[in-house]
């Protein structure tokens, strides 16, 4: 009996070892997180906001990254109809350091980032802006893969 209770406190212990081991390395690091909303600016223009909550460590480069660095933050949207961006994507001032890991002087936000992208809404009916946003994000030690990130907005019509 004893040897019966030895024999499932091992194995009952060695699963919770393998659950644990197996859920840690299961985790996926996200230390962006995105959010999207749009204000109206008149009957017919709206900003498209994207905010980028960064992980205290961690930081998102700029949309302005010289070439051969990190890969930038990139907004790419998909051809639609009833509306027209106009102007830059617009982001907040960035810090500007020089980066060891990649020999150069770049930007970059922590905590949070918010950009802006105007829009000429040009349609009777409601309109749908879809797209992703492409970033890459580093801490002191190491960098993750870039990623993408799909948004949609989805506008009233121009009255």
């Amino acid at each position: 009996m004893v040897s019966s209770i030895r024999i499932l406190s091992r194995l009952f212990i060695t699963l919770v070892v393998i659950i644990t081991v197996n859920e840690s390395y299961g985790q996926v690091l996200t230390p962006v997180k995105w959010s999207f909303s749009f204000k109206s600016i008149s009957k017919s223009e709206a900003e498209l906001i994207f905010t980028a909550t960064i992980d205290k460590g961690w930081h998102l480069y700029s949309q302005d990254i010289p070439e051969n660095g990190p890969i930038p933050t990139k907004f790419t949207f998909e051809k639609g109809m009833g509306f027209l961006p106009f102007g830059k994507i617009s982001e907040p001032v960035a810090t500007e350091v020089f980066d060891k890991q990649f020999n150069m002087k770049v930007k970059y936000f922590g905590v949070v980032a918010e950009f802006r992208q105007k829009v000429k809404v040009m349609s009777a009916k409601p309109v749908e802006i879809k797209g992703t946003v492409e970033f890459m994000c580093c801490n002191d030690e190491s960098c993750l893969p870039p990623t993408e990130v799909p948004f949609e907005f989805k506008l009233p019509a121009s009255k």
